[in-house]
């Protein structure tokens, strides 16, 4: 199983970007895909998830109405839409992979802790200027 993580670069406070994730080894319809991020100095943690059937999605308070999490079953990849970006958005974003074959609906706290993903891509850097 490998994820690539791509679509970082640098951005305006206030501007977008589109990060995506291509899977392989795994249809992305039948799996848990989750985007994490971690600031220097700062522990990595929970952006959104997506559940199989993209009817469930899930989001930090911190980018909830500002960021938006989807999938492309054809493409086999993962995106998420960051829109009005912040300064405190900055750091490398990293997609994972929960290895579970289409999981049933759990408490939202299993899709926001990282021990939950099993697979992990190797991350790309966003950096929004103020």
């Amino acid at each position: 199983v490998q994820l690539q993580a791509s679509g970082g670069g640098l951005v305006q406070a206030g501007g977008s970007l589109r990060l995506s994730c291509a899977l392989s080894g795994r249809t992305v319809s039948n799996y848990v895909l989750g985007w994490f991020r971690q600031a220097p100095g700062k522990e990595r943690e929970f952006v959104a998830a997506i559940r199989p059937g993209s009817s469930n999605k899930y989001y930090s308070d911190s980018v909830k109405g500002r960021f938006s999490i989807s999938r492309d079953n054809a493409k086999d990849t993962v995106y998420l839409q960051m829109d009005s970006l912040k300064p405190e958005d900055t750091a490398v974003y990293f997609c994972a992979l929960d290895n579970l074959f289409r999981p049933s609906v759990r408490e939202d706290n299993y899709y926001r802790d990282r021990r939950t993903y099993d697979y992990w891509g190797q991350g790309t850097l966003v950096t929004v200027s103020s």
